[in-house]
């Protein structure tokens, strides 16, 4: 991060305290001692406007939109363009970003690599990254064609409209208690496909109020659930 211009890591439920003492991050002590910690990815992207989750594509089936490497930057520079927050999410060493993880994301970004070895460790993979990004964000081709519009619903709000969904969904008894996680995951996943403008966001949040305060008041003594 220190080598290629970026200044701003949060770690995500870390191994306290050790993570902070690492001794190769030669040159990069005050990243590590400013680095954020925090308990889940929830809270880690709650102000975001972009995720971009990083991983192979040789054993998984995507459910995001996915670039390869050399195509984010204009992505990245029409989000910086409307004044968007991003994240770029990367993994454990062991086993990368897991399924649930990438259903914060908006995008998936692949880097192209031989097929016949396509892992690389954390650090490798940060590293071509991060220099991609600060080499062809400069390029006259990852400049915005147009005036993007203005300002995207934050992962936070994202989240908060699909616990209001959900909640509505549990009112009308939509499905089983089983296929609660489920419904919460696609919920993640389908929210974020469609890209909501904050204004947006707050009329079908205003919808989705108004639905379950009539629900919940005709689930009152006088009437039961149908």
């Amino acid at each position: 991060m220190a080598n290629f211009g970026f200044g701003n890591l949060t770690a995500v439920a870390p191994f306290e305290p050790h993570w902070r003492e690492a001794k190769s991050a030669v040159g990069a002590e005050s990243l590590l001692q400013n680095a954020r910690s925090t308990r889940s990815i929830t809270e880690s992207v709650r102000d975001c406007t972009l995720v971009i989750g990083t991983g192979t594509l040789i054993y998984r089936k995507p459910e995001q939109r996915v670039v390869q490497l050399p195509q984010l930057a204009p992505i990245i520079a029409n989000e910086l363009a409307r004044e968007g927050r991003i994240a770029l999410l990367f993994g454990p060493e062991k086993h990368g970003l897991t399924r649930e993880d990438l259903s914060y994301c908006h995008v998936l970004v692949e880097i192209p690599t031989d097929r016949r070895r396509p892992s690389m460790n954390l650090g490798q993979a940060a590293a071509v990254c991060l220099y991609e990004l600060s080499s062809r964000l400069t390029e006259p081709s990852a400049k915005p064609a147009e005036e993007p519009d203005r300002v995207a619903a934050t992962s936070g709000s994202l989240d908060a409209l699909a616990d209001l969904i959900e909640q509505t969904m549990i009112a009308a008894n939509y499905s089983p208690r089983a296929m609660r996680p489920a419904n919460r995951y696609d919920l993640r996943l389908l929210l974020r496909r469609l890209n909501l403008r904050p204004a947006d966001l707050r009329r079908v949040l205003g919808l989705f109020r108004r639905i379950l305060w009539r629900l919940n008041r005709r689930s009152g003594p006088d009437h039961l659930p149908r």
